[in-house]
């Protein structure tokens, strides 16, 4: 057989990741391919760290995405901040936070792992504990948006504790950017990272983080190289800091059709506004939420925990979980997510992030889900859960 050129179907992306990316970025990304060096590239790269700042809600001036995935961006933060020999406190109540201790471990640091139940918050006091016990930390890691499950941690209560222990925090904001209330400065974040294939409506690729002083003092006060050249943020600063001439040092060819999207989509997060967006995310998630319970299924997380841009269902018993899935994609062109971890098998990951945050979205994937619970013996009422939905939708 001979290739022929790749034609994507069209899906609806409900899962927990990539979201449906906005038409306004697709087209940006065609825009014509000029040097990474070119001083008009050069000009949107100052825009994009401006575009960031707002984001973040932050002044720091080390803001900027990294030419990778999230997970790039995760590994950026503690390659960078993790020295051999330093104690790292590592909350996890999920897969994500899971990845940050291999980080730990890999950068030759000091893993000191607190576990929270799966579907719940941090639990701020073990990580008091974890901190009496552990004088000598000097990192505090947690997830505040668990994407394995759905579950939002209270970033300025964890960053509070982290700072009256004397520690910096890195804090994973992959699904909560765009999406929750994030407020970087407000909560005294030392380092975060995020992803553009979430909540910004953006393609898969990018990782946006921002240092404060307090780290990047850490990171200039190293006794040992940073253990990867190119995250190695001593170097990349090179490129993504001007002179004051619009000269950057060599360091990578940035993606550069990639950031053409990136920059329109935090073009378009600022059109929005960032409490609009947020509310926006509230509203579908309440609901999806209404839509789901009419059908008789039950969201795992507690109420004033959950995510709304992600939300973890229980699978009702005797429903396979692959099947339901394979109906979605194959009739639908819907795809929801499945379980990780402790919770594989058990939940739908079902996403509100960015452009599929929408109501069309909502409506499909209850009316889907319903049809297909009907065909498999549930016996759910699909038009009251529509209407139940549709009523959350008008206020």
């Amino acid at each position: 057989m001979i290739p022929t050129s790749f034609q994507p179907p069209v899906r609806t992306l409900m899962g927990p990741g990539p979201a449906d990316v906005h038409p306004r970025v697709l087209s940006a990304l065609a825009r014509p391919t000029i040097g990474h060096l070119d001083p008009r590239f050069v000009a949107m790269m100052e825009e994009i760290k401006d575009l960031l700042r707002t984001a973040f809600r932050t002044e720091n001036a080390l803001t900027m995405p990294v030419s990778a995935p999230g997970s790039a961006g995760m590994e950026t933060c503690f390659v960078n901040l993790v020295e051999p020999g330093d104690t790292v406190i590592v909350c996890v109540n999920g897969v994500f936070g899971g990845r940050m201790c291999e980080n730990v471990t890999r950068a030759g640091g000091k893993l000191v792992r607190v576990d929270s139940p799966w579907g719940r918050a941090v639990d701020p006091n073990r990580l008091e504990d974890a901190l009496k016990q552990h004088p000598e930390a000097r990192i505090v890691a947690f997830v505040q948006a668990e994407t394995s499950t759905g579950a939002s941690s209270d970033t300025g209560q964890l960053v509070g504790l982290a700072h009256r222990y004397d520690c910096l925090t890195i804090v994973d904001a992959v699904t909560a950017l765009g999406g929750s209330p994030l407020e970087v400065d407000g909560w005294g974040v030392d380092a975060v990272y995020a992803g553009s294939q979430k909540c910004l409506s953006c393609t898969p690729g990018l990782a946006p983080i921002s240092l404060n002083e307090r780290a990047v003092a850490k990171i200039k006060a190293r006794e040992t190289p940073v253990q990867s050249w190119f995250l190695d943020l001593n170097l990349v600063l090179g490129y993504w800091t001007s002179d004051g001439g619009n000269r950057r040092s060599y360091h990578h060819t940035a993606p550069v059709n990639a950031l053409y999207g990136l920059h329109e989509a935090l073009l378009m997060l600022t059109e929005e506004g960032l409490e609009k967006a947020w509310a926006r995310h509230q509203q579908h998630h309440i609901a999806l939420r209404d839509g789901l319970e009419a059908l008789g299924l039950e969201l795992v997380v507690p109420a004033d925990e959950r995510l709304p841009q992600l939300n973890a269902v229980s699978i009702p018993g005797g429903v396979d979980d692959a099947s339901v899935r394979r109906l979605l994609l194959e009739r639908y062109n819907l795809e929801i997510g499945a379980g990780l971890g402790d919770f594989a098998g058990k939940v739908w990951r079902i996403g509100l992030m960015g452009f599929s945050s929408r109501a069309e979205n909502i409506l499909l994937c209850i009316s889907a889900l319903g049809a297909i619970l009907n065909e498999l013996g549930q016996r759910v009422d699909t038009t009251a859960a529509l209407a139940q939905a549709q009523q959350a939708l008008s206020q």
